[in-house]
């Protein structure tokens, strides 16, 4: 009983976390769009994009991270063993750390921009003054990493409490920050321009990088009022040498080595792109699709089984850990699998709806669609790793990951070569590698992970995955006809938007009827849960 009550509640939490996602992640679809519509797919987005690439992936290795991560895991294990003080003095040590680290990362990284600009993108100088703006924004971008890695130490101690919606929305406010003030400072530095009719020049990306960082404050302030509600007081408490905060080093670093392996096949790829003038944009317009998805649902199961995870291994509960690890799975799965067909069937009509104004151009809608089909292979592959991955935090085994983002560097370097330089696939080459990278990945951590707790029989496993991929052909069979029917009209938005809403709905309609005839958990349990929720109501 009390199995299906903690399943239940993780279940309610990561749908709290999704909806917040969901929330964030239309946000920032509508900031990207924004921002491609007021300059295009070419010289100035990319040099935005890039500069905003260095900063950002810190932020991924460090803030919302494997150290991120590792704090959470640690934090929630004090907090269970010792209570509120031990743990709240961790939270000090560690943000008196980062402000000191981070700190020191933003100097160095602003001094070192021409340098770091010329490691990642060296085929910029191709186009006269590309280099030179990214370097500039690149400056003007840094410090984002130490406001972004605050924000994450308070969403770990939040979630650590069980609290998951509020932090979750801190991205919500941050992307619509970034879109209000970065438009209204691109217009302030670039007053000649129209957003109703886009002709920004590169002097509207140092508004636009400023209001990135406005979004950023925003991200991290309007999480401490609740905060400071569970009884939080922050101190400047500055000791390396605490055995707590070397708890949590020990448990990064690995970890942080591991998410530099991931880092590093981004900068590659970002390296190969750079060679290519508008790649870097189709590609982040098209990932931008893919982080909907990974967002909404494996980030959010992700954020809501880690808590749980780290206090069942905290009471040596390993049979408990592994059935939720396994729950997790499954939902990642049932979840993921509907959206990858559906991103690929669907992939020109969405990029066209989202992407295709102002200056952005039917050639780019092209592009952008051939590289969301190729990264659409790994979607299932990434959100499945978004879960698994901080597991082996929870369970004192950070190496891992690292052993298995190696081994990733080499592969991604290696299909690179032969998909761009030798087959000639262009950026469309580095999506493909992507994604078949994720799932690699996805399979050596599971078999890793199987080696400590229980995941299920491999029969049970094939049996679950034909079922919900013999739904999900079906849904994108459905969503393809939907298409087809009706007709095309780009002239208008709203029929286009009409277009595809019609297409997706048929298709998840199908998805679900077909997941309950074949008497999918997933779906039994939500049909169960909502009536049983209209029979309270009406004995109410």
């Amino acid at each position: 009983m009390d199995t299906a009550v903690s399943q239940q509640a993780r279940h309610k939490a990561a749908g709290i976390v999704s909806l917040a996602v969901i929330g964030s992640r239309v946000l920032g679809l509508v900031r990207e769009l924004v921002f491609a519509a007021m300059f295009g797919a070419g010289k100035h987005l990319d040099a935005f994009l890039a500069a905003f690439q260095i900063p950002n992936l810190l932020r991924d290795l460090f803030a919302e991270g494997a150290l991120s991560t590792a704090f959470t895991t640690t934090f929630t294990k004090t907090l269970a063993r010792e209570g509120d003080a031990p743990a709240w003095r961790l939270a000090n040590l560690l943000i008196s750390a980062m402000i000191m680290l981070m700190g020191a990362v933003c100097l160095v990284g602003i001094a070192l921009s021409p340098l770091l600009v010329q490691i990642t993108n060296f085929g910029f100088h191709t186009i006269p003054g590309k280099f030179e703006l990214t370097v500039n924004l690149t400056r003007i971008l840094f410090p984002f990493i130490l406001l972004v890695s605050l924000a994450a130490i308070v969403m770990g101690m939040l979630n650590a409490r069980f609290v998951f919606g509020l932090p979750a929305s801190a991205s919500t406010v941050f992307n619509f920050v970034s879109v209000i003030a970065g438009v209204a400072l691109a217009l302030c530095f670039d007053p000649q321009s129209d957003w109703r009719h886009p002709h920004f020049t590169e002097r509207a990306l140092y508004g636009v990088s400023l209001g990135v960082l406005l979004g950023g404050v925003c991200q991290l302030g309007m999480q401490l009022p609740s905060l400071w509600s569970y009884g939080f007081r922050w101190k400047w408490i500055f000791d390396l040498a605490d055995p707590r905060l070397k708890e949590v080093w020990m448990l990064a670093w690995p970890s942080i080595v591991a998410g530099s392996a991931v880092q590093v096949n981004v900068l590659i790829n970002g390296m190969f792109a750079s060679e290519i003038d508008g790649a870097r944009s189709w590609l982040n317009c098209a990932f931008r699709l893919m982080q909907f998805p990974i967002g909404v649902f494996g980030v959010a199961i992700a954020t809501v089984t880690l808590p749980s995870v780290a206090r069942q291994h905290a009471s040596s509960d390993m049979t408990a850990a592994g059935k939720t690890i396994e729950e997790s799975l499954r939902l990642a799965f049932f979840l993921t699998l509907p959206a990858t067909i559906g991103l690929i069937v669907l992939a020109p009509e969405i990029i066209a709806l989202i992407y295709q104004h102002g200056a952005f151009s039917a050639d780019a809608v092209i592009m952008t669609a051939a590289a969301l089909r190729a990264y659409a292979i790994g979607l299932s592959g990434y959100a499945a790793i978004k879960v698994l991955t901080p597991c082996f935090s929870a369970f004192n085994r950070p190496r891992t990951p690292l052993h298995v983002g190696l081994i990733g560097i080499v592969l991604n370097l290696g299909m690179n070569l032969l998909l761009v330089k030798m087959l000639h696939l262009g950026h469309v080459g580095l999506a493909t590698t992507t994604g078949i990278i994720a799932l690699l990945n996805f399979l050596q951590l599971t078999w890793h992970l199987r080696r400590i707790v229980t995941l299920g029989t491999a029969g049970r496993w094939y049996r679950y995955l034909l079922t919900v991929l013999a739904c999900a052909s079906g849904c994108g069979l459905i969503a393809a006809l939907v298409m087809r029917e009706i007709p095309d009209n780009t002239a208008s938005l709203c029929w286009q938007a009409m277009r595809v809403g019609a297409a997706v709905m048929a298709g998840s309609i199908t998805y679900f009827l077909l997941c309950y005839a074949l008497r999918v958990d997933e779906v039994q349990n939500v049909t169960s849960a909502v009536l049983s929720r209209i029979r309270y109501s009406m004995m109410k």
